[in-house]
């Protein structure tokens, strides 16, 4: 349809099963972003900064970035860069101009408007898990592939939780759906069972411009009111060490070119894709995400990026990724300072290397997610539901990170450290005295039903009591919410003619074949 041409718009009405419920099911929390008003955890002084700075710098000025895609090489060399081969190099003045231009935060506007949200400033994000090779589950019991149908119910999780605020990558790989077309399986299950923020996978120019029209399509825009702000978003890696690729750089300017979000997150591992040492890790993070980002703000001044920080550390015995560390802790914290220093939004991730959701899940997991916290992260990808490194993703954990979500959006709400008379209740106290309790006192029970955090998932019995209901361990618990959430999930409206509209897009675009793959 022609730009310019007026379109269907949405209707309004519910948002999804978790608002129609109203908690009937599980007390949750409203959707509303976290707003991190506490100060920053930072673990580097100025000069810290300036030196991890510079590192970066000289990377991109000495040793430069291979650059596999070859429009990209030649838009490096339009801005005046130094190319040899396939390796650019940079000058710190023109990569500083760049990054100066991009704002310090932007919006993602999907499909229901009610579901805006804001990247940048004190505010967070959380993301479902995404892109996992693989599925667990209590009820199978083992590590299985992925299919299109568990990828649809961690969708159906992904609305229905409130303190998940963007609809991720694919939160499973469905392997059932061959390669050529499943960005459009996933894309459709993910606009009509979500009204969430969308995501495309920058990888070929097919399936990128497949994703956004088909988002232009489901939020009945035209193409003009499409580029005028971001409705969706990309996140590409970056090769570690130093090198970006060929589709990742296609669809990074393709987006940035019709105004969409674009995140970078180099995937530095300390000790193997990096330097050994943090800082060292966090310098050549920067300069892989930073390079990236210059690209886009020469093609569109302005465009919304993000830099991403995916550093952590291996296990020095075995090679394998160790995630939820100390190590990543501070990794986090200090790219969190960096990214205030070039003033960018940052994304962090939610994250472990457990196997099974356990308490290894939940320590790893809760270390990630406070990090982001500390470091005033933007966006957390992979906020429920990761597994064994990103290769296993697991309703149960999902659910049982959502519990973790809700204590970080509680403990954030400035109603806990209000220091109002009322709140200090040197009445309250007076009235009391030393003999009586709180209880049943006025000041208690206006108060009572939303004084504390209201778990969902955790179990505040006794022993006794817990084994009454039959003992169930939190997985258990989370197993059977899972089930009751899938069997009683409603999907957000859709005007039908729309659902159609994007339905017949699919339909034609699968009878074209799809994406190439190489197989």
């Amino acid at each position: 349809m022609a730009d310019g041409t007026p379109r269907r718009k949405r209707g309004g009405g519910r948002a999804g099963n978790a608002a129609r419920r109203g908690g009937a099911l599980i007390d949750q929390m409203p959707f509303k972003q976290p707003y991190i008003s506490d100060p920053a955890v930072e673990p580097l002084g100025q000069e810290g900064i300036e030196a991890i700075h510079n590192g970066a710098m000289t990377i991109l000025e000495e040793i430069g970035i291979e650059i596999l895609n070859a429009e990209a090489l030649e838009i490096y060399r339009q801005a005046g860069c130094i190319i040899d081969g396939e390796n650019v190099r940079m000058g710190r003045d023109w990569v500083m101009e760049m990054v100066g231009k991009a704002p310090e935060s932007w919006t993602i506007t999907p499909r229901n408007p009610d579901r805006k949200i804001t990247i940048g400033g004190n505010f967070m994000a959380f993301g479902n898990v995404s892109s996992p090779p693989s599925y667990w589950d209590m009820e199978i019991g083992k590590k299985v592939t992925g299919t299109r149908e568990q990828c649809a119910n961690l969708l159906k999780l992904t609305q229905y939780f409130n303190c998940i605020h963007f609809a991720g990558g694919y939160p499973v790989e469905p392997q059932d759906s061959h390669a050529s077309v499943r960005h459009l399986d996933v894309l459709f299950d993910k606009l009509t069972l979500t009204d969430k923020a969308p995501h495309a996978y920058s990888l070929g120019a097919e399936r990128v411009e497949d994703v956004m029209e088909m988002v232009r399509i489901a939020a009945g825009l035209t193409h003009g009111e499409f580029d005028a702000t971001p409705r969706m978003y990309t996140n590409i890696n970056s090769t570690s060490p130093l090198k970006h690729d060929i589709p990742m750089l296609d669809g990074w300017m393709r987006l940035a070119r019709r105004g969409q979000g674009l995140v970078v997150t180099p995937f530095t591992l300390a000790g193997a894709m990096a330097p050994v040492t943090m800082a060292g890790a966090v310098a050549q993070s920067l300069a892989e995400g930073l390079s990236a980002i210059a690209l886009a703000q020469y093609i569109n001044p302005g465009v919304a990026c993000a830099i991403g920080t995916f550093t952590s550390n291996v296990d020095m015995k075995t090679g394998a990724p160790a995630f939820g560390t100390p190590e990543y802790m501070r990794a986090t914290q200090m790219t969190g300072q960096l990214a205030r220093f070039y003033k960018l939004p940052m994304r962090a991730s939610g994250v472990c290397a457990a196997n099974v959701p356990d308490g290894q899940a939940m320590w790893e997991t809760s270390n990630s997610l406070w990090s982001a916290v500390q470091a005033k992260a933007s966006m957390v990808y992979h906020a429920a539901g990761w597994l064994e490194g990103g290769l296993i993703a697991s309703p149960e954990k999902f659910i049982m990170d959502c519990e973790v979500l809700q204590h970080i959006q509680r403990y954030l709400e400035p109603v806990i450290t209000d220091t109002s008379p009322e709140s200090i209740a040197v009445e309250a106290v007076r009235d009391v005295g030393p003999n009586g309790h709180f209880f049943g006192i006025e000041h208690t029970q206006k108060r009572y039903e939303t004084a504390f955090y209201s778990p969902f998932l955790s179990d505040w019995t006794n022993y006794e009591g817990w084994e009454l209901k039959g003992g169930t361990w939190t997985a258990e618990r989370a197993h059977k919410m899972f089930k009751q959430i899938i069997h009683e999930f409603e999907a957000p409206p859709l005007d039908p003619a729309i659902r159609e509209e994007l339905q017949s897009f699919v339909e034609r675009r699968k009878s074209e074949g799809g994406a190439p793959t190489d197989f």
